[in-house]
């Protein structure tokens, strides 16, 4: 049985990390690196890096923060944010990163998912869908979940598959920094009809919605923030509950 992976999310603007509510408020959490090497040494199975930079020069921040982070850390990280063109992958995944993370830029122009698969692999590919359940069907949204499209999400997330992606990050917009947990029904969907792994985020506001998520969602891999930036829980005792319920993952 393969390991559930438990996966921190750390939002940076400017080089350092920031956290707030839709991008509001922002304040100052830390330093990326040294979190993530904090995160890596209390058992995190891999990072993933936001660029909520706005300006050129945080962008060039943010590159050289990807170098930086895979020179010092030593478990699987991807980035994410930003990322609108082939060229915008590759920089990121010269730099260092493991994977990139896309999602208005695919949705945009969907060929960039197999340009990127062709020439790194599709393993180095992530495409986050971020999705809404309008009037019963669950539809795509992009730009931070703020422009709707007429997509849906569940013969998007076969297309990416069919066009090379790896894995996807399926966040609920209805369910996130809700904190009442994961919509279940739509990874249980993923597993039955998708052969890629499936990331959970958005939604965890306690151990046991992630345990509810990778058991009854089947989700691959649980993704979250602000319940381990702000103490609310450490990956030791969510890993050690998760083992306590049956759920297999690395300690």
């Amino acid at each position: 049985m393969l390991a559930k992976r438990i996966i921190p999310c750390l939002d940076v603007r400017e080089g350092k990390t920031v956290k707030g509510i839709n991008f509001v408020n922002l304040r100052t959490v830390g330093d990326p690196v040294e979190m993530g090497k904090a995160y890596s040494d209390q058992g995190a199975d891999e990072l993933v890096y936001l660029d909520i930079s706005a300006s050129r020069e945080g962008r060039k921040t943010f590159l050289d923060l990807v170098g930086r982070i895979s020179e010092e850390i030593n478990i699987p990280f991807t980035v994410g944010g930003g990322i609108s063109s082939y060229d915008d992958a590759a920089r990121l995944l010269d730099a260092g990163a493991d994977k990139i993370s896309i999602n208005s830029a695919a949705v945009a122009d969907p060929s960039l998912i197999g340009r990127i698969a062709a020439s790194y692999g599709s393993q180095f590919v992530v495409v986050a869908i971020d999705a809404r359940n309008v009037e019963g069907t669950w539809r795509l949204s992009t730009h931070g979940g703020s422009r709707m499209t007429d997509i849906e999400l569940f013969s998007w997330a076969k297309e990416v598959q069919e066009r090379g992606a790896g894995e996807i990050l399926f966040t609920s917009m209805d369910h996130d920094g809700m904190k009442k947990g994961y919509p279940l029904e739509v990874y249980r969907r993923f597993n039955e009809e998708l052969s890629i792994p499936v990331i959970a985020s958005g939604g965890a506001g306690n151990s046991t919605h992630i345990a509810e998520v990778l058991a009854d969602g089947y989700a691959d891999a649980a993704l979250a923030a602000s319940i381990f930036h702000f103490g609310e829980i450490t990956i030791p005792e969510l890993k050690r509950e998760l083992l306590s319920k049956g759920i297999c993952v690395r300690i």
